[in-house]
């Protein structure tokens, strides 16, 4: 007796009954987000494959109760009574708050939904719970780190806004009382410094939101390593004879033709000599160019500062400036290494950096061939 009679000889709302779970419970286990239906006393009645790997788990959980299954952490990392907060939903409600823990120790952003509902079909159905959830980590990082890109910008903005305005105010109290020209341009150059550093910053915000946008173009150039070095140590002569630094050149005698972007190698270079030369009080800074498999190593060294070990691990994070009060002492927006390493990413370029506390640093640029476009 093939399938169809056994339907047609059973009630049509026992079969209509049985279509509807089948084709319910298909849906469900289509869903990309993690169901789990729970009946009145809190035991596990339905749920579908994104629910299992949510919670990672890999065996089958009906009639689990819920707390077993389920284990809830508030953003404050306090355990979270499961039971009575479903218990005490009335209407469907939703939170982005609570977390889930693993194992491995590691742990998960949760969006929870929870809905009273019927479990059953009709009016005589049981009544029962559905909740609904997703896995939220990387949408909650990338709302804290805007959160944080805010406040930071809002606070980078805010300084030289303030001293720029002070100064200029200061310049018309004393044209206006004196009119001692040598105050007026010590005012004037002041602002004038702010307004240099916010259109820096300016023009790093919108590299940066063009390089995390892949909006950024390249053309591929014949570089000449050679006198791309000797131009970079020509341009940033007057900086450092200014803090009575020597600048010194090191270049290898085979360079040969690059074949990259001129303009990122160049602006990776010139962020590393910027940096050299304002975290460098005595001594000497050295550009160099050497030879490597299919492509060149440039480097900037120093005999600044240098950086700690902890800091070391964190000065290609975006935003990141070092605690060190010589570091504080120099204007920055803690964008400069963050967005060379998107512009050495897009080159297929690789950053090496050392570094000894009080002794210095080196930041190489390490730039293969290219293609030609």
């Amino acid at each position: 007796m093939d399938a169809t009679a056994v339907h047609s000889k059973g009630k049509p709302q026992d079969n209509r009954a049985a279509l509807e779970r089948e084709w319910l419970t298909g849906l469900i286990g289509s869903m990309a987000d993690g169901v789990l239906a729970i009946d009145a006393s809190g035991k596990v009645v339905l749920y579908n494959g994104a629910a299992l790997n949510l919670l990672d788990k890999n065996s089958n959980i009906t009639n689990k109760p819920l707390t077993k299954v389920l284990q809830l952490y508030s953003k404050d990392n306090e355990s979270v009574d499961v039971m009575e907060l479903v218990e005490d939903t009335k209407i469907p409600t939703t939170s982005r708050d609570y977390l889930l823990h693993y194992d491995d120790g590691s742990k998960a952003n949760l969006y929870l939904s929870i809905a009273p509902v019927y479990l059953g079909y009709g009016a005589k159905g049981d009544r029962g719970f559905v909740l609904l959830m997703r896995d939220i980590t990387r949408e909650k990082s990338l709302e804290e780190e805007r959160d944080e890109f805010i406040s930071v910008v809002s606070h980078e903005l805010r300084t030289p806004i303030a001293i720029a305005e002070g100064n200029l105010s200061n310049a018309q109290f004393i044209v206006k009382k004196s009119g001692d020209i040598q105050e007026v341009q010590k005012a004037l150059d002041g602002a004038y410094g702010q307004v240099l550093f916010l259109s820096g910053l300016v023009n790093d915000l919108s590299t940066l939101s063009r390089a995390e946008r892949g909006a950024l173009q390249i053309t591929v150039d014949d570089i000449n390593p050679h006198q791309l070095v000797e131009e970079l140590a020509d341009g940033y002569h007057g900086q450092a004879a200014a803090k009575s630094l020597e600048l010194k050149t090191d270049l290898d005698p085979k360079l040969e033709t690059l074949h990259s972007s001129n303009l990122y190698v160049r602006e990776i270079l010139h962020n590393f000599i910027t940096n050299a030369i304002k975290y460098t009080e005595t001594g000497s800074i050295t550009i160099a160019a050497y030879t490597v498999p299919d492509g060149v190593r440039f480097s900037v060294s120093d005999t600044g500062i240098g950086l700690s070990r902890s800091d070391q691990q964190k000065i290609f994070t975006k935003f990141f400036r070092s605690e060190d009060y010589r570091t504080r002492a120099n204007s920055g927006t803690g964008l400069g290494l963050y967005i060379t390493q998107k512009l050495a990413g897009m080159l297929h370029a690789e950053i090496v950096s050392t570094s000894e506390f009080n002794h210095g640093s080196t930041f190489s640029l390490i730039v293969p061939n290219l293609p030609k476009n």
